[in-house]
C-alpha cells in the first residue's frame, strides 16, 4: 500500500528534514511542497493526499500557515487528509488534537516516531487509505463548459442516458436493419437500476450523428504554473532571472552572485541570508557563503565535504552544520528514479 503526502511549511530547512525522514519509508510518495497557506490549500484540493504534514508556527508570519487551514479544508472535503502537526512548539499539541489533526511530531522528529504514526493511521483504517493510494502528480485541468452551459448533475443525466439510447440503437440495427430509426428523444431520464430496463425500451432511438451532435463539448485548458522570476534591480537597470537557471549563490560581504547554468555571474545587492528566507526547494543552504539548487548537483562527496555542479569543474565546500542539509539533498536525489552501482 502506498500513501501520498504534501509538506506545507514556510521553512525550506525544515521541508528538507521532514522530505529526508519520509523518503526512509517506500510506502510514503512525495507529492509537492507549500510555503504558504493558500498554495498548501490549492495542492490538497488538486491532488488529495493521504497525508499532510502540517507547520503551525510559521517562521514567516505572512505565510498565513496556522490551524485555520483545517477550517477551510471542511468547507470543501467531505473526507480530510490526515493532517500531521509538525512545530517546534510543544504547547501546540493540545490544539492539534482540539483541531481535529490526526498526529503531532515535535519538530525535529525521526523516523522510528513517523512509523508509529503510519501504523496507527493503518490499524485505525484497516490499512486503506480514504482517498486514492498515490495520485498521479499532473496538471491542474479545470473544465470550461461551451454554450450552452450544463451543470455536471445534468452532464452526467445526458451521458448514462445517451449510452441507453446507443444500446438501443445498436438491437434496432441488427434486428431491423431495413427499418429506418425514429426520432431522436424530446427528453432524457436517468433512471434508477429498478426501473433502467423498462425506461430503456421506452426510449427513442437517435442516430450515432445526432448522439454526436448532441453531445455537449467539455474544453480543458491546462493551467501552467509560471517559472520563478527573480529581478535584479540597480538604479533603473532591472535583471530578469529565471530561478530554474541559477546553479548557485555565493555570499560576498554584503552583497551576492548569482552564478547561472551558462557561466554568468550576476551580482545582487542583497545578504545570502536574504535569499536564503525567499527561496525554498530546490535552494538549499550548505555554507556560510553558498546556497545550491538541487538540480545542478553532480557529486557529493563527504569525505572532502564538497559538492560538484554539473557540467563544470566547481566545487563547494559544505559546513557541518548543515550536514543535515546535505544528508537531505542526497535523500531527496536517490528517492526519485534512482539505481546505485
Amino acid at each position: 500500500m502506498s500513501y501520498s503526502y504534501i509538506i506545507i511549511d514556510d521553512n525550506s530547512e525544515s521541508t528538507l528534514k521532514t522530505l529526508a525522514v519520509a523518503a526512509r519509508f517506500r510506502e510514503l510518495q512525495f507529492i509537492a511542497s507549500a510555503g504558504t497557506y493558500q498554495e498548501g490549500l490549492n495542492l490538497i484540493l488538486e491532488y488529495r493526499p493521504t497525508f499532510v504534514f502540517l507547520e503551525v508556527d510559521p517562521r514567516d508570519i505572512n505565510s498565513g500557515l496556522s490551524f485555520g487551514l483545517i477550517n477551510e479544508l471542511h468547507r470543501f472535503l467531505k473526507v480530510l487528509p490526515k493532517i500531521i502537526i509538525t512545530t517546534q512548539n510543544s504547547q501546540m499539541a493540545l490544539q492539534a488534537l482540539q483541531y481535529g489533526a490526526f498526529d503531532y511530531l515535535p519538530k525535529p522528529f525521526t523516523g522510528s516516531d513517523l512509523i508509529k504514526t503510519i501504523l496507527k493511521f493503518e490499524k485505525n483504517n484497516e490499512g486503506a487509505s480514504p482517498f486514492p493510494s498515490v495520485l498521479p502528480i499532473k496538471p491542474f485541468v479545470e473544465p470550461v463548459m461551451q454554450n450552452p452551459v450544463v451543470e455536471p448533475s445534468e452532464i452526467q443525466q445526458i451521458q448514462v442516458s445517451h449510452e441507453l439510447v446507443q444500446a438501443e440503437a445498436s438491437e434496432s440495427t441488427e434486428d431491423h436493419e431495413s427499418n429506418e430509426l425514429t426520432e431522436p428523444a424530446e427528453q432524457l431520464v436517468v433512471v434508477d437500476d429498478s426501473q433502467q430496463a423498462q425506461t430503456a425500451e421506452s426510449l427513442p432511438v437517435e442516430t450515432e450523428e445526432q448522439a454526436i451532435l448532441n453531445k455537449p463539448v467539455i474544453a480543458e485548458i491546462v493551467k501552467e504554473e509560471k517559472p520563478l522570476i527573480i529581478c535584479v534591480k540597480s538604479y533603473g537597470d532591472y535583471r530578469f532571472i529565471e530561478a530554474k537557471d541559477i546553479c548557485y549563490l555565493q555570499a560576498d560581504n554584503n552583497s551576492t552572485d548569482i552564478h547561472l547554468f551558462n557561466g554568468e555571474m550576476i551580482t545582487a545587492f542583497k545578504t545570502l541570508k536574504h535569499f536564503e528566507n525567499v527561496l525554498s526547494t530546490p535552494f538549499v543552504r550548505i555554507h556560510n557563503s553558498y546556497i545550491v539548487n538541487i538540480d545542478y548537483v553532480s557529486r557529493i562527496h563527504t569525505g572532502n565535504s564538497v559538492c560538484y555542479i554539473k557540467n563544470t569543474t566547481t566545487k563547494l565546500p559544505f559546513s557541518k552544520s548543515y550536514k543535515e542539509n546535505v544528508d537531505a539533498i542526497i535523500s531527496s536525489i536517490t528517492n526519485g528514479n534512482y539505481l546505485e552501482i
